[in-house]
């Protein structure tokens, strides 16, 4: 009789990847991004167990919305108090915030749950060129596409 395959947490390799953000579509990056932090595009993959590598993205400032997201797209987010509900344009938001921009769509495509905040902890997000992970030596991983 043959069984599958089951990944388990002590037996996964992680490793680390630099990702240029500078140019990309917002949905399309935020995608890949997700796949690799689950871990679907290794053999061993498990839905249940954590598999994904640590991604550092950067020029988080860089990125691109297409047709009139930019006027049109809002961030929302409320005080749990009467009237506490508060919008930002994606135009706002890519000035002041870029890094929470992509967390934001990145979490989006995750599982909901314990796992799926575990997964998004292995996302580093930085506006600019410079990060503070060299010590990992990440692989730039090109996307696809």
């Amino acid at each position: 009789m043959r069984t599958t395959y089951m990944a388990k947490p002590g037996e996964v390799e992680r490793k680390w990847y630099v990702i240029d953000a500078e140019g990309e579509t917002l949905g399309r990056l935020a995608s890949e991004v997700a796949s690799l932090l689950r871990g679907k595009h290794k053999p061993q993959y498990t839905p249940h167990i954590d598999t994904g590598d640590n991604i550092i993205l950067i020029n988080a400032s860089g990125i691109k919305l297409t047709g009139s997201k930019l006027e049109d797209k809002y961030y929302y987010s409320h005080s749990q108090y009467p009237g506490g509900l508060k919008q930002t344009r994606a135009m706002d938001m890519r000035q002041n915030k870029p890094e929470r921009m992509l967390e934001l769509a990145v979490k989006g495509m995750l599982p909901k749950g314990s796992l799926g905040r575990q997964q998004a902890k292995k996302l580093h997000v930085y506006a600019g060129s410079d990060h503070k992970h060299e010590a990992q030596q990440p692989e730039k991983y090109e996307l696809r596409g």
